[in-house]
């Protein structure tokens, strides 16, 4: 395929195949050349179902693991007896073996030419992490260590995992994180974004107490009615994911 006009970039589903639907329904998703999923796809509600649905989009698809993905995949493997995420477990066991496969298959980082961009690399976290963190007001010193291990070739660097979205500039190099298609923090929607030629933050607005009735009738977690309620709703704002995420420690976000 010739170098993408336009890239669909849909990052932490988590699971929720109301979100994913009406983003994939958006006209401008159903023409892009590339779909580029950046992880933490499948933990959450309906974990088989968002992978099923993504599949049928074919080859345009490309695939990123994030920590998440990670996780179930090592649970179903008995690498690790939990998950720190409650809904992990019963993410995991919803899974085919088959699936467990494909998310244990996935490579952690994806390097494409975009329009407009050149060469723009994508991963889940930071591309030498998949569960480092780094916010819109990470410091630059932050931003020098995560970058450390790239070539002067990358200009443009997407991520996600922090479940908001933002794009800045960090020593020369454009960042952008699409924020989260199932969970998002702040503000209620699915977050996604469009680059080529240049970079477009998205939200789509779907039914989201539809979504929630529907997973509470069709999802055996115990929680679902809360969880849905939380995550689809956008609960969380903004200032607190930041605090929680910018503390400190190994892999803050400051």
């Amino acid at each position: 395929m010739a170098e993408p006009v336009r890239v669909a970039v849909l990052s932490d589903i988590h699971g929720v195949l109301p979100a994913l639907e009406a983003v994939l329904a958006e006209p401008e998703v159903a023409d892009a050349e590339r779909i580029v999923v950046l992880g933490d796809t499948a933990a959450g509600p309906q974990p088989a179902e968002v992978l099923d649905r993504l599949v049928a989009e074919g080859d345009r698809v490309r695939w990123i693991s994030g920590n998440a993905d990670r996780e179930l995949v090592e649970y179903r493997r008995g690498e690790r007896t939990g998950i720190p995420d409650p809904i992990g477990p019963y993410a995991a066991e919803r899974l085919r073996a088959d699936q467990v496969d494909f998310l244990a298959a996935l490579p952690r980082t994806l390097t494409l030419r975009v329009r407009g961009l050149g060469e723009v690399l994508f991963c889940h976290a930071t591309p030498r992490d998949d569960e480092e963190t780094v916010l819109v007001d990470s410091r630059p010193a932050r931003w020098a260590e995560v970058f450390s291990d790239l070539t002067d070739s990358t200009r443009t660097v997407v991520c996600g995992h922090t479940h908001m979205s933002y794009a800045r500039l960090a020593h020369g190099r454009l960042v952008v994180n699409p924020g989260s298609v199932g969970m998002p923090y702040g503000r209620p929607g699915a977050h996604w974004c469009l680059l080529g030629p240049g970079t477009d933050l998205r939200v789509t607005a779907y039914d989201i107490p539809a979504a929630v009735r529907g997973l509470v009738a069709e999802c055996a977690y115990p929680e679902i009615a809360e969880w849905a309620d939380y995550y689809l709703h956008a609960r969380a704002t903004d200032g607190e994911a930041l605090e929680a995420l910018g503390a400190s420690g190994p892999r803050d976000g400051r």
